[in-house]
């Protein structure tokens, strides 16, 4: 498909993945005291999802969450809905399931997105409506809570994982929208314009601090390219970075008021076990006081089938059995998902600027427009070293005088100019029609540097891990 051309539309759903926000105010907790944390446990709705159950996964080491978010929007008002397209009566069902696990260590949390459509044998249980004793049957993984709540979406993910669940939390649209509120907004970047007629989003590309009604339609959105629920978990794994890269830089977590005031919109409408409270928030949170974006990995579970067929349910998610089940012993293990940084790499640094077109998908012809010597050698060298497929072997321009760095390129192939441009700040962009698929930069007086670029979903490994450090804003 040429660059730049529309991908055909995708049916909507409503929802969000929304439930890995809360980790992140269990996980800085710590930074208040004990007074702060006094009387939160009064706002949080208690449910019994471990009640009576048996023949459970063995604990393994680290902590597991099991995060679920639900379309409950009965606390939104009605200008709310009118602006940010939340019209439509609730499901009462689960549009988000994220397995979260903490390390033994408190330095790193895994988070893995399960698709609510996935492919799932539930469990024999009794119909917590009508009272009505059910066998075993497959369904969407989504109909767990609506057929047994909490109790059999636990049950049902720990059949399918193998990961024994430690603790339940569960939050809504209200929860999602005010909690971002409280926090001052969160930054998003884009490298490319965002719009969807369904949620309204409509984001130009560059950085935007976005309020909870905003946020709410940037993690919902699924018309934004050809990706679906693909591209809307990615979109989702880089917000929840940015809320958590918020939390830890933004003062949420040192300063008691604000932390009080987050924690006691987030808590108010928030349902968790019973096991769950206060006293487990500020354990974890002083554990975890140097968490950031780099401590963080996003993954989904591996696909084998995105489209599996089955009588009277329609189009499921199938998994990759073998591929999962490593992933989940991966978990259960406390082994790290992400891919270790390559040798000399690193760890911490400054964030790549996110591009649309990935730098190792662009051919790059490096010529130097001046008569400084090695200069072609150089810039071509600094575009390999940030991942451009260059030629390896720069030129000499037909001009030997060029103050300002001039980028060519067929139109055909502006998205991956665009690229270059972006890793060549100050430079000029210039349309050739019929130059081909290779991008020409004419190196001129002015430059100086390559500013690093990275797709704006570097997925990575075995698992397409990405960690928060790689998606996060630049600035």
């Amino acid at each position: 498909m040429r660059e730049g051309a529309p991908r055909p539309p995708d049916r909507p759903r409503w929802g969000v993945r929304i439930a890995a926000g809360l980790s992140v105010v269990v996980l800085g907790s710590g930074a208040v005291g004990h007074a702060v944390m006094t009387g939160l446990d009064t706002g949080i709705q208690r449910v019994d999802p471990f009640k009576d159950m048996k023949n459970r996964p063995q604990a393994g080491h680290g902590v597991n969450f099991l995060l679920v978010g639900t379309d409950g929007r009965e606390k939104i008002t009605k200008d709310e809905k009118r602006e940010y397209r939340l019209g439509g009566a609730p499901c009462h069902c689960t549009d988000t399931v994220m397995l979260v696990h903490l390390s033994a260590d408190r330095t790193r949390a895994s988070v893995i997105s399960l698709p609510r459509d996935s492919y799932v044998e539930l469990p024999a249980h009794l119909d917590e409506a009508g009272g009505k004793q059910h066998g075993t049957h497959p369904v969407k993984l989504n109909a767990a809570y609506a057929e047994g709540g909490p109790h059999l979406t636990v049950r049902t993910v720990e059949n399918m994982t193998r990961v024994k669940i430690d603790h339940y939390l569960e939050v809504d649209f209200t929860s999602f929208m005010q909690t971002v509120d409280a926090m001052g907004g969160v930054d998003i970047c884009t490298a490319k314009t965002m719009r969807d007629p369904n949620t309204g989003l409509d984001l130009l590309p560059g950085t935007h601090r976005l309020n909870g009604g905003q946020a709410l339609q940037y993690v919902r959105s699924r018309h934004v390219d050809g990706a679906s629920d693909l591209g809307r978990m990615q979109r989702q794994q880089r917000f929840i970075a940015a809320l958590i890269r918020q939390a830890t830089r933004g003062g949420v977590l040192l300063n008691p008021v604000k932390f009080k005031e987050v924690s006691s919109t987030l808590l108010g409408s928030v349902r968790a076990d019973k096991g769950f409270g206060s006293e487990q928030m500020l354990a974890l949170g002083q554990a975890m006081r140097d968490f950031t974006p780099s401590s963080s990995e996003f993954a989904s579970v591996p696909v084998g089938n995105p489209s599996f067929p089955v009588k009277g349910l329609g189009s499921t998610v199938k998994w990759d059995e073998t591929k999962a089940a490593k992933l989940f012993e991966a978990l259960r293990e406390d082994r790290p998902l992400a891919p270790a940084p390559a040798p000399g790499r690193p760890v911490h640094k400054q964030p790549a600027v996110p591009v649309d077109v990935a730098p190792q998908q662009v051919r790059v012809q490096v010529e130097n427009g001046t008569r400084i010597d090695g200069l072609g050698t150089r810039v071509d060298s600094a575009l390999r070293a940030t991942g451009f497929d260059t030629t390896r072997a720069p030129g000499t321009g037909s001009s030997r005088e060029v103050k300002r760095t001039v980028i060519t390129y067929d139109p055909r192939w502006d998205r991956s100019a665009r690229t270059v441009s972006t890793a060549l700040p100050g430079s000029e962009m210039r349309a050739v029609p019929g130059q081909g698929r290779t991008v020409v930069v004419l190196a001129g007086a002015d430059y100086r540097k390559v500013v690093e670029v990275r797709a704006e979903d570097p997925h990575q490994g075995e698992f397409g891990v990405v960690t928060g450090d790689q998606v996060v804003c630049g600035t």
